[in-house]
């Protein structure tokens, strides 16, 4: 574990740190590069592990930094999650430790699904996770107290 960072409520994840120019990196499996090692980074590659790891998650479902267009302005989510048919499913946000889950925070991966229409979100600060799944046909949402098993979705 890097010692700039904490140990999080997720499993361990063997990480692939580095460093470039100075500037501390970690592979990141998904994007299949090194990138700048942030706290929103540490938490990203800690959930995406679990994800994969520990729910049956495929990784060549997942995408992070995705672009989507929203109000005209392109917008990232962090992480988003396809079925088998290529739809997207479900949109993790992450935010560095410190940083508190709000209502605010919420509200952001609420915007990008007016866009990607998926039925899970969830927001992650490695310590707590929100957990939410949609049900269009109903017009409902509960909040659930784990994350879901890909066989699930």
């Amino acid at each position: 574990m890097s010692p700039c960072y904490p140990a999080l409520n997720l499993p361990a994840a063997e990480l692939k740190i580095g460093e470039k120019d100075g500037t501390t990196t970690v592979f990141d499996p998904l994007r299949r590069r090194y990138v700048r090692l942030t706290p929103e980074e540490w938490v990203r590659q800690h959930f995406t592990a679990f994800l994969i790891s520990h729910k049956g998650y495929p990784a060549g479902l997942m995408g992070n930094e995705v672009s989507l267009t929203l109000n005209g302005m392109t917008k990232r989510c962090d992480s988003v999650l396809y079925g088998l048919d290529k739809a997207p499913r479900m949109i993790v946000e992450y935010k560095a430790p410190t940083v508190a889950l709000t209502q605010k925070v919420f509200d952001q991966v609420w915007r990008y699904n007016t866009v990607l229409r998926v039925e899970w979100l969830i927001v992650s600060n490695g310590m707590q996770h929100v957990i939410c799944h949609l049900d269009r046909a109903k017009g409902t949402y509960e909040f659930c107290q784990q994350v879901p098993e890909y066989s699930e979705l």
